[in-house]
């Protein structure tokens, strides 16, 4: 009896062990969704292979070759958040390049003048219109290596005292990599100095002059037409005979 009541005791504090427990249990963690793995980085741009198949720009190229500022630009596009804006003359630009001449410069004015057509930093077209308003910009070449910007109507003006152009396409430009097409070579006033010499006149508006076969007013007067010609004639064959009749009559009366 006493082995019952034991066993009845044990089985009801069980139960209520068991009820507590099921109680106070935590319910399950929620399944949560797998974390989206980052976006990849966006892949590098090999400047010389863009330059190389967008232009042409060779002769640029050469220049970023043989100075080693490519390396620079490189570095600045790769490594760097702030990127870079390069503007880039075609080869059109550096053949009309007469005076000053860029033969004569030193291979470290010559690495300035290269350095002279970037931006540290990256630049679309649009943010052209602000930077107008901020004054000269320095380039890579330093401080006293700046360019004014101004933006007329979304055409982007630069210059550089010596230089007067403008931005006339759109190379590449992701960030952090922008490359603009420019008409002209940009031409330091740190190296030339600011003794710039006069723009040249804009070429006279060509004179029209009226066609050769036209005819002129005296022609036209002087000149009497193929029908008027052959009416007088016709006059003076009518009048012929009435003129006989009449100088035979007066010779009866005399």
């Amino acid at each position: 009896m006493a082995k019952m009541q034991l066993s009845i005791f044990i089985a009801v504090v069980a139960v209520i062990v068991c009820s507590a427990s099921a109680k106070t249990a935590s319910p399950p963690a929620p399944v949560l969704p797998p974390t989206p793995a980052p976006a990849p980085a966006p892949e590098n741009v090999n400047l010389t292979e863009l330059l190389s198949v967008a232009g042409p720009f060779h002769t640029f190229l050469d220049y970023l070759l043989s100075t080693g500022v490519i390396e620079t630009f490189q570095n600045q596009a790769n490594n760097t958040e702030e990127g870079i804006t390069i503007f880039v003359p075609k080869d059109d630009a550096f053949k009309a390049q007469k005076n000053p001449p860029l033969s004569n410069l030193t291979k470290d004015q010559l690495k300035q003048l290269v350095l002279f057509h970037a931006l540290p930093h990256y630049y679309s077209l649009s943010e052209f219109k602000n930077l107008s308003q901020s004054g000269p910009v320095s380039t890579f070449a330093g401080g006293q290596y700046s360019l004014k910007f101004t933006d007329v109507s979304g055409t982007v003006r630069i210059d550089s005292l010596w230089t007067r152009t403008k931005v006339s396409s759109s190379v590449f430009s992701t960030d952090p990599v922008a490359v603009y097409q420019v008409n002209r070579v940009l031409l330091p006033e740190a190296i030339f100095g600011t003794d710039v010499p006069p723009m040249p006149a804009p070429a006279p508006a060509p004179i029209v002059s009226a066609p050769s076969d036209s005819p002129s007013v005296a022609d036209s007067e002087g000149a009497s037409s193929p029908k008027s010609s052959h009416k007088n004639s016709g006059q003076k064959l009518l009048l012929a005979p009435i003129s006989m009749v009449i100088s035979g009559l007066v010779a009866l009366f005399l």
